[in-house]
């Protein structure tokens, strides 16, 4: 057996026994997740600054105090789930921004990699380089050695409103707009 072989049976196993444990709990579970313990909604979001491929290089979520933030973690670049869910963002975008909302996706990929993925994908908004990981752990995201595809809904203040920990990376864009939908209404 190979050790990456190991390594899907331990990350499939580790699934499992969440699914069931969200199947039989429900509601009761704490807030843990694949990836560590989540930030309770209604509390302030986990502060942060990460080198970015725009602007002036580096982005703050105090940046963007005042309009509502979709965070979103995601793998790595250029892999296919990852791929597919950044160009439903970005299909998306004027939808977002239309609701005065800032989409922002973090992965442990660096500058480079994220200006590049930008360019082949015709991205038009930040992805943050969290290449330690700190940020995806404050935010119960990270797998080392990579982020886990989770997305987080901060409001204006600053506020962590919703979190989405089963992302399907085909549909997740709009669920995310439905869901601001009714946070906002």
């Amino acid at each position: 057996m190979t050790l990456s072989f190991v390594r899907r049976c331990i990350y499939r196993l580790a699934l499992s026994v969440l699914l069931v444990g969200v199947l039989i709990l429900g509601p009761s579970l704490p807030a843990q997740a694949l990836g560590g313990e989540q930030v309770p909604l209604g509390e302030p979001a986990p502060a942060f600054t990460l080198p970015t491929n725009v602007g002036d290089g580096e982005i703050s979520l105090k940046d963007y105090l005042g309009q509502w933030v979709v965070l979103y973690f995601y793998p790595k670049d250029f892999t296919p789930g990852c791929t597919l869910e950044a160009q439903r963002f970005q299909r998306d975008l004027p939808e977002f921004i239309e609701r005065k909302t800032q989409v922002i996706g973090v992965s442990a990929d660096d500058v480079d990699s994220h200006a590049e993925f930008c360019d082949s994908e015709g991205l038009k908004f930040p992805l943050l380089a969290d290449t330690d990981g700190a940020v995806s752990r404050a935010y119960g995201s990270w797998m080392k050695p990579m982020s886990m595809r989770h997305t987080y809904l901060i409001d204006p203040d600053g506020t962590m409103r919703e979190r989405f920990l089963g992302v399907r990376p085909a549909i997740h864009s709009q669920e995310v707009l439905a869901r601001l939908d009714e946070l906002q209404a």
